[in-house]
């Protein structure tokens, strides 16, 4: 029985996840990455969770209250970056800006893709199917959407600094990593305890965020645009 309920919460973990992976992946459609590496990073966000888990657990031991929860925050949002600087960013096929928020978006899916199906597996091990509904529900709209936005947002940064030198690119990462720590933090206090209201509001939030992001994909591709026009006149004229 248990093997058809962990099944399960795989399935309704992972197929929202997948979802919108397709959805992001549509943004860069015109040169597309290859999929082994967006399978790498997808895999690459799954390997984050426990390593997260484990030093959540610690930091339990440590912190109590907004603390800890500011703590978990800076935990995720930086081994997600961590993950995509080892794992990807380095790599020649991240050739234009758009690239790294692909990636990006990739690794925070397969985060939240795992950290999804445990959320579901125990009120669903337990029979509870109509707070499994509600937290899968929640976690398609609410919680999966702030990953992307999170991680989105420091890909964004370090799109806007692609062309840029190692040392402004190191900065725009990090500013964007201190943004996705900060809006995730937000979505964590405000989601905690919330009423009904409350949470409509913070939701409302994470989806301005992600009109906002889909902008920011449209900004990076003139910028790209721009850039390769530019080098194309340089050739000429050498």
């Amino acid at each position: 029985m248990e093997t058809t309920q962990l099944a399960m919460a795989l399935v309704i973990g992972f197929v929202p996840a997948l979802f919108w992976l397709w959805f992001w992946l549509k943004e860069d459609k015109e040169r597309p990455e290859p999929l082994r590496l967006i399978a790498l990073a997808f895999v690459g966000g799954i390997l984050v969770v426990p390593v997260a888990l484990l030093l959540q657990k610690v930091a339990m031991d440590n912190f109590h209250g907004d603390k800890l929860l500011f703590i978990w925050v800076v935990i995720e949002e930086t081994l997600k970056y961590a993950a995509a600087l080892l794992l990807i960013l380095w790599r020649r096929a991240v050739d234009e800006p758009i690239d790294v928020i692909i990636y990006m978006i990739a690794i925070a899916l397969g985060f939240s893709a795992l950290e999804n199906t445990l959320f579901i597996f125990n009120p669903l091990a337990t029979g509870d199917i109509v707070h499994t509904t509600l937290t899968g529900s929640f976690r398609f709209l609410g919680a999966t959407l702030l990953h992307i936005l999170a991680s989105g947002t420091v890909g964004a940064f370090l799109a806007l600094a692609f062309y840029k030198n190692q040392k402004t690119k190191f900065i725009f990462g990090t500013l964007g990593l201190f943004a996705a720590i900060a809006l995730h933090a937000l979505f964590n206090f405000f989601i905690t305890d919330a009423d009904g209201q409350t949470i409509l509001g913070v939701f409302l939030f994470v989806w301005m965020g992600i009109i906002i992001l889909l902008l920011i994909f449209e900004k990076v591709k003139i910028i790209d645009a721009k850039h390769r026009s530019s080098r194309r006149i340089r050739r000429r004229h050498n």
